[in-house]
């Protein structure tokens, strides 16, 4: 008698498929309400430094609806930790989550709640098969021009030095720093802004290297594709050619053997 493969115990197979599945389910019913939250957390960042005008409690409200969207995404990553079989797995993999949980913990500064929820959200949006590569790089470059203008004026408006005083100086300023083209015209002078400088200019360069990426891989994939149709034009006119050869003969033969009797 053969030996038998060896397979897993029935439960503990119908336990894994539940894990998984539990955690795609939640992954998948909370992947709108997030961003929702995300764009309710763009608002209530924006709105104190575009309008300087706004009072205490304004503002106040604004910093309350910022830990509370950034306190849903913990919520969100300890969710998807607890329904994960692999937790050290799940924790090695998602490092970047959680920094962007905890450092707002350890420095309460409005700016690293902007971070960690951009991080958040963009980790959250990459898992979701359904956003294509295209959408992601499109949303991340309007994402981090916007809160790249935002974070610079708030963080320069008031500098003795600054030139970046209104909110047009700080789209154009990202504009450039984010294409590396650095006109120098507005250039941030505090050691926060130069700090949001070198993360812009970061990331602007590696969104060209995933737009580029991209490009490439679409042009190889179609010269790819025609070639391949190609072969198989070549192919197919092949084959017709040899069954004409081959009707030929049978022709020539026939009129032989007619010629003959």
């Amino acid at each position: 008698m053969g030996l038998r493969p060896h397979r897993p115990p029935s439960f503990l197979y119908d336990a894994d498929m539940t894990e998984q599945s539990a955690q795609a389910r939640w992954e998948q019913h909370t992947q709108r309400p997030l961003l929702a939250l995300a764009v309710l957390f763009a608002v209530a960042y924006a709105v104190p430094i575009v309008d300087t005008s706004a009072g205490h409690s304004l503002t106040a409200a604004c910093t309350v609806v910022e830990w509370v969207v950034w306190a849903v995404f913990a919520v969100d990553y300890l969710m998807r930790l607890s329904l994960s079989r692999d937790r050290r797995g799940f924790v090695r993999q998602h490092w970047m989550d959680l920094c962007a949980v905890v450092v707002p913990l350890i420095q309460p500064l409005r700016l690293l709640r902007l971070v960690s929820t951009l991080l958040l959200v963009g980790r959250r949006a990459r898992m979701a098969s359904q956003i294509r590569v295209t959408t992601y790089v499109g949303g991340a470059v309007v994402g981090l021009l916007m809160f790249g203008s935002l974070a610079v004026l708030s963080v320069e408006r008031d500098s003795p030095n600054g030139n970046i005083r209104t909110l047009g100086d700080a789209v154009w300023w990202s504009f450039t720093t984010m294409t590396t083209v650095g006109y120098g015209d507005h250039a941030p002078t505090t050691g926060l802004g130069r700090m949001i400088a070198v993360g812009l200019m970061l990331s602007g360069i590696a969104l060209l290297g995933v737009v580029t990426a991209n490009i490439a891989a679409w042009f190889i994939e179609r010269f790819e594709k025609d070639d391949v149709e190609e072969r198989e034009q070549t192919e197919a006119i092949r084959a017709l050619t040899e069954e004409v050869r081959a009707l030929r003969a049978e022709v020539a033969a026939l009129r032989k053997t007619s010629v003959g009797g």
